[in-house]
């Protein structure tokens, strides 16, 4: 099989590096790729986003004869790449432009799961930023409010105070830092509880969830300082229980599907549950329609069943004929990023040490934000490097994705340094 995967972040170098594994693959293709994909794929210069990209997209495939394309990122699939591809007779994973808007629109998503009965947070939804200040200066704090659209995992922002809620208001709705995705926010209460992520594979009628997993989104240690689209990882959380697997199969996956089903969106592909275990019970934070970054780069190592198979299982409406069978171990990301991020930050900055860190027994390096240049590899994003090891246990795992961080080395590279702690030191009481 020759298979196209879009995308050119951590998460798509995790799904080629795990597509290449298979027994049916012969060759993989990357649109457009980064540096440490063009190590097991062949990159493609088509950028997502760019002039009639999926035009250009199918083009490829059909002149190349391409049996599957995997859409890694959530771009292309709110763009409606998956209807396009359909069609024209190519077979792709993933979900339908309708059913995107899943996470193309945290509104609808609110208003999908008050319809549907799926439990989240108590919300507000405002289109002009009067109303949303006014609102603010009336509710208990403290609130998380977001902006509507796709924003790179970082416009959700939590407000301790009055202050911070109006200056997030601004900062959305006024100074329109995130573009069009801005236009509306929603304004919801805080909850609190231990934040799970939980993907599972679908095939619009059947979901089986996948490893539970824990991402870090703050930029620094003790989860302090602004969210970003993720700073490490680990897999799998370890209260988990089937307890906890039913529940959300019975009362979130069950009846997301269901809704889709009713609503006529088509949804095949992987679905991301961002989850609070709070004392009330499991709440839905979001919604994603695509492998969660980086949580991708620690589930997928643990896969020990074919990815091609469960994903043309599902292209096909079969997956109840799949046995999806995970190692018994734990794996854990360290997400390194240039300086500044999820702020501004320099980029060309040259990378050293990664050849050595991977030389580590159990280590893999996922590259995010790298290019090549003169021949060396260089910072071209915020997050640059994804390290990933596997152990036994997660503090054997923690130990040896640390010791391949500290032989990596650009320019003022930053790291959390207590990825997965809170998780070894619950696993130790």
């Amino acid at each position: 099989m020759k298979i196209l995967v879009i995308g050119s972040g951590g998460r798509e170098h995790a799904i080629c590096w795990k597509l290449k594994q298979s027994k049916l693959v012969d060759t993989i293709y990357c649109a457009p790729g980064n540096a440490g994909i063009e190590q097991v794929a062949e990159c493609i210069p088509i950028i997502p986003g760019s002039s009639e990209y999926i035009q250009r997209l199918i083009y490829f495939v059909k002149n190349n004869k391409i049996d599957l394309t995997v859409v890694g990122s959530e771009s292309p699939l709110a763009d409606g790449i998956v209807d396009y591809f359909q069609e024209a007779d190519l077979k792709i994973f993933g979900p339908s432009k309708d059913a995107a808007i899943l996470e193309a629109s945290k509104v609808f998503a609110k208003r999908f799961m008050s319809r549907n009965s799926i439990p989240t947070a108590k919300f507000q939804v405002f289109k002009d930023a009067q109303g949303a200040v006014e609102y603010v200066r009336n509710t208990h704090m403290p609130v998380v409010i977001k902006a509507d659209g796709l924003a790179a995992g970082k416009g959700v922002i939590i407000c301790s105070c009055v202050e911070e809620a109006v200056a997030a208001i601004n900062k959305i709705m006024v100074e329109h830092s995130f573009g069009e995705a801005g236009a509306q926010i929603i304004i919801e209460e805080c909850l609190i509880g231990e934040e799970v992520s939980v993907l599972a594979f679908t095939d619009g009628e059947r979901a089986v969830q996948m490893v539970s997993a824990q991402d870090h989104k703050r930029v620094f240690d003790h989860d302090i300082g602004p969210n970003t689209g993720g700073m490490g990882a680990y897999a799998p959380y370890p209260r988990w229980t089937p307890q906890l697997y039913d529940l959300i199969q019975k009362d979130i996956l069950e009846p997301t599907l269901r809704g889709l089903q009713e609503e006529g969106r088509k949804y095949i592909g992987v679905m991301y549950l961002g989850l609070m275990l709070t004392p009330g019970g499991i709440k839905v934070l979001e919604y994603n329609i695509r492998f969660g970054d980086p949580e991708c780069q620690v589930i997928l190592p643990l896969l020990d069943t074919d990815l091609v198979d469960i994903m043309l299982a599902c292209i096909e409406h079969r997956l109840h004929e799949i046995t999806i069978k995970w190692k018994q171990a734990s794996s854990l990301c360290v997400v390194m990023t240039s300086d500044g991020y999820p702020a501004s930050y320099k980029k060309n900055l040259q990378i050293t040490g990664l050849d050595e860190a991977e030389s580590i027994k159990s280590v893999i390096i996922f590259h995010a934000g790298t290019d090549m240049k003169d021949g060396q590899i260089v910072t071209s994003g915020g997050r640059v490097i994804n390290v990933v090891a596997c152990g036994e246990d997660l503090l054997k795992a923690k130990n040896l994705a640390y010791k391949a961080v500290n032989l990596i080395h650009f320019e003022d590279a930053h790291v959390r340094k207590d990825i997965g702690d809170r998780a070894i030191r619950n696993s130790e009481d």
